[in-house]
């Protein structure tokens, strides 16, 4: 599991108090760096990897300025070109949104996709999740 703590702005507050629906899935990306640096080390755009193919969010609590929160990443599913990633974010212990995504890894050169490296795969198969939300 990969974890990122993050200090929501005022900026990301809307007018009933809470922090915004559309902050969510900017969160979640932000949690995602480690993963980036996998199939892109120097994260440069010219070699970038990882295209996102779909996403879903549930929101499950409200999340308020003023507290940390704590994303929660793991890898739920490693394919041959593509991967699902499932999230998390809490705050105060409770569970305030979840999610999944999934990326391919993509050669924007060749515009295709192209296979997951066997050491990435190593290194994402020590973030897997289980049913119970732990890490494997």
């Amino acid at each position: 599991m990969y974890k990122k703590i993050i200090e929501p702005r005022v900026s990301e507050t809307d007018g009933v108090g809470h922090i915004n629906n559309t902050t969510i899935p900017v969160w979640f990306e932000a949690a995602r760096n480690n993963i980036f640096k996998l199939f892109t080390p120097d994260l440069s755009f010219q070699n970038w990897r990882m295209i996102i193919l779909n996403m879903n969010i549930d929101y499950v609590n409200q999340i308020y300025f003023g507290e940390d929160v704590e994303v929660y990443t793991w890898v739920k599913r490693i394919g041959n070109t593509s991967l699902e990633l499932y999230e998390e974010i809490h705050q105060n212990g409770t569970l305030c949104a979840k999610g999944t995504v999934i990326y391919v890894n993509f050669n924007t050169k060749n515009q295709k996709s192209e296979p997951i490296p066997d050491s990435i795969k190593l290194e994402l198969q020590k973030h897997l999740y289980d049913q119970e939300g732990k890490s494997k």
